[in-house]
C-alpha cells in the first residue's frame, strides 16, 4: 500500500522538491500553500502523514498543526522549517507534530517519515 502524504508550504519551490523526493519513494501526494488550505485539504484526503512549513502568512503552522490534530487525530505530521529551534519543537510537539526537522535536513526526511509511518501501523 502507498501512503499518502500532504506537503504544506507557502513556496512553489520547496513543495515542489518534497514532491520530487516523496514521490521517488513511492508515496502519493497532495499539496497545499498555507494553513488554512491544509485545513481544508486533509479533511478531505485524510493523508497518512503530513510535512507542515512553521512560518506561512495568515494561519503559521503551530496553529495549523493543532487544528490539523484535532481533525485528523492518528495522522503523523512533521514540521519542515528554516526556523528549527528547542522552543519551537517544544511548542510543535504541544501542537501534536511527531518531529521537527530542519529545512537543512531534507536527506533524513524521507528515512523520518517512513519510521513514523511504521510506528503509526504497528499501534493500529
Amino acid at each position: 500500500m502507498r501512503h499518502s502524504v500532504l506537503l504544506v508550504d507557502d513556496n512553489q519551490d520547496v513543495r515542489r522538491a518534497l514532491r520530487g523526493m516523496f514521490e521517488a519513494s513511492g508515496f502519493v501526494c497532495s499539496e497545499a500553500e498555507n494553513g488554512q488550505q491544509a485545513l481544508s485539504e486533509a479533511a478531505g484526503l485524510k493523508p497518512d502523514l503530513i510535512i507542515l512549513d512553521f512560518s506561512m502568512p495568515g494561519m503559521n503552522g503551530l496553529a495549523a498543526a493543532a487544528s490539523l490534530k484535532r481533525i485528523l487525530p492518528l495522522t503523523a505530521i512533521i514540521m519542515f522549517t528554516m526556523f528549527a529551534s528547542e522552543t519551537i519543537a517544544a511548542d510543535a510537539r504541544a501542537a501534536g507534530v511527531s518531529a521537527v526537522f530542519s529545512k537543512d535536513q531534507a536527506a533524513r526526511l524521507i528515512p523520518k517519515a517512513e519510521s513514523l509511518l511504521m510506528k503509526h501501523k504497528a499501534a493500529i
